[in-house]
This record gives structure tokens, sequence and C-alpha cells, in this order.
């Protein structure tokens, strides 16, 4: 499968670099899948980079509890190194990806840390962002001028959508709005990030507890569609911080599970677009390995070390997350 850079002249600052780069025949990437016979161990990227330990060196917490620095951007005449003031509409810094995949449709539900950073990455890469949390739009003012967003009510951010990701706590997941995905383009893929803290935020939840469901599969009974599982152990910072172009030696690569496999070649290539690897971690009854507590939660490391973690991961879930 291939993927060109289209439209991204008109779009960010250093067009005339692109314009140059196209000229000379470099913005065709193509993407591949090393074969395996197991599932999990199937790394997505041209080169699986090394173990890049902790760049950032930071510690916020991983899904909706991270810290939301702005760290590897920039404003057009602004510094690589500090955040921009307020309002700033920021670009990706010239040593992270371009983009190179096609524009699309995508909606965010949540606006926490995750749901945030994804908006400004992504509305940086060009994709059309509509953007929802449970306060209203109105609330999400200071985000849409940041990022070029449109702000929308949670009942309208699958409206159109080719992507759609839910971000948002478990435990808030069965009062999403009935008919949420109605009018979703045909054939979305739907992205959920969620983790289980019984004891920390969402209570004991028995599918969970005590049929054995894993979190995404309780999030896929309730949203009544497959989800692919991603972002749920990356923490929120990353994904301002560590975005390498494809074959860096310290590219991160992310664990991403799901039932529907060209679902998850698309959320896969969504996430190569953003600069990280990814390793097929399998089926949603497989997402377990890539749950609170397993060996790949919260790993900044590449493809090789992310396959023996999944590897690793046992079924038994710590006392920390035991409801």
């Amino acid at each position: 499968m291939k993927h060109y850079i289209r439209d991204l002249a008109k779009r960010i600052p250093c067009a005339d670099l692109v314009r140059s780069h196209a000229k000379q025949g470099a913005c065709e990437v193509s993407f591949r899948s090393c074969a395996a016979e197991v599932p999990w161990l199937n790394s997505y990227g041209r080169k699986p980079a090394a173990r890049s330990g902790d760049p950032g060196g930071g510690k916020a917490g991983r899904g909706m509890r991270g810290s939301a620095r702005w760290f590897g951007f920039h404003a057009a005449s602004g510094s690589t190194h500090h955040p921009a003031p307020r309002g700033t509409r920021l670009h990706a810094a010239p040593d992270h990806p371009a983009r190179t995949g096609e524009l699309m449709k995508i909606g965010i539900i949540g606006a926490g840390n995750i749901g945030g950073n994804l908006t400004r990455r992504l509305t940086a890469l060009g994709h059309e962002v509509s953007v929802a949390n449970s306060r209203g739009p109105e609330t999400l003012a200071d985000l849409a001028k940041e990022t070029g967003a449109t702000p929308v009510t949670v009942a309208q951010a699958a409206r159109g959508a080719e992507v759609v990701v839910v971000t948002v706590p478990l435990k808030n997941v069965p009062d999403l709005p009935a008919g949420l995905f109605d009018g979703a383009a045909e054939g979305f893929v739907l992205i959920e990030t969620g983790n289980y803290y019984p004891q920390q935020r969402d209570g004991r939840i028995a599918e969970i507890e005590d049929e054995g469901l894993t979190e995404s599969g309780w999030s896929q009974r309730h949203l009544g569609h497959p989800v692919v599982k991603a972002f749920n152990g990356t923490y929120a910072e990353d994904l301002l911080t560590l975005p390498r172009p494809a074959g860096a030696p310290d590219r991160v690569a992310l664990p991403v599970a799901g039932d529907d496999a060209a679902a998850k070649e698309r959320v896969r290539a969504l996430i190569d677009e953003l600069g990280f690897d990814t390793v097929d971690a399998g089926t949603i009854e497989d997402s377990w390995r890539q749950q609170p507590g397993t060996p790949v939660y919260g790993l900044r490391a590449g493809t090789d070390a992310v396959v023996k973690a999944l590897a690793e991961a046992s079924p038994v879930r710590q006392a920390a997350f035991k409801g």
C-alpha cells in the first residue's frame, strides 16, 4: 500500500520545501508489514527502531492522566524548544515526519491529555478534526483557536468522520449518546484508547472482573462497533515529543489490537504518519497484553522491545488494577 503527500503545500508553512522534495520524487513512501506467523509479532514500519529509552524524561501519567506540554512543535517564527504563545497555530517541527497519507475527517471524543494532543498533531498534519468533550463545545474555544479544530457536541463528533477516536474514562463509555456513529462515513474506523482503573477512577466493572472481558472488549460491547485499541499505554506528552521519521534509530513503536484487519491497518498507517512504528498486538481478545500493568504499558521503545514485552505479558491482572 502506498500513500502520497497530497495538498500538503497548501497546508503547512514549509510549502517551498515540500514542493522541492516533490519535484525530486522524494515524497513517495511505501508501507509494509513484516511477515510473521503470530499476529502480535508483526511489526509495522520500514526499520525496527532500537530501544529508545526515555528521551523525553517525562513523568506525566499515561492515557488520560498525562501532561500535555507542547515540546516538538514551533510557530512559523518561533523556537523549537519552547511552547508557542496561546492561540498560535502550530505545525510539525522540521525534524518530525511530514504527513504521508490521505487527508481525512477525524472526530475525537474526549479532549483530555490524549485527546487534546491528538487534536494538535492531527490538525498539524492537515486532517480535518472535530473535537468534543462532556462539557460542551464552548469550553473548547482555546483548543480550537490553537489548532484550527472544530469544537462540536459529543453527538456531532462522528458526523462524516472516516476515523473516530473515543478517549474518555472507561466508566463514561456507557453514557455516550445512543446512535453516536449513525452519521459517520461508511466504513469508518473506531479507535479506543481507554484503560480500566477500578481503584483509582472507574469502580468495579463486573463484566471485566467476572466474565473476563478485556477492557477494549467491554468498550466494544457498549459502543456497538468494532474498535481498534491504540494509544492506551502512551504518555500524552510523547505524542508531541517523540515522533520520529521512518527508519530513525530511536523511533518508538506502539502496540495496536483489533478484530478488523483492514481497520487495524488504517490505524497503523495513521500512527506511522504521526511518527511512530507499530506492532500488531492481535485481536481484541488478545488486547490484555497491552492493558495497565503489563510490560508494554507505558514502554518507550522500538519494535523489538515491544514485541518482547507483548510476549512476556501475563493474563493475571496485577493487584493495583483489580476491582
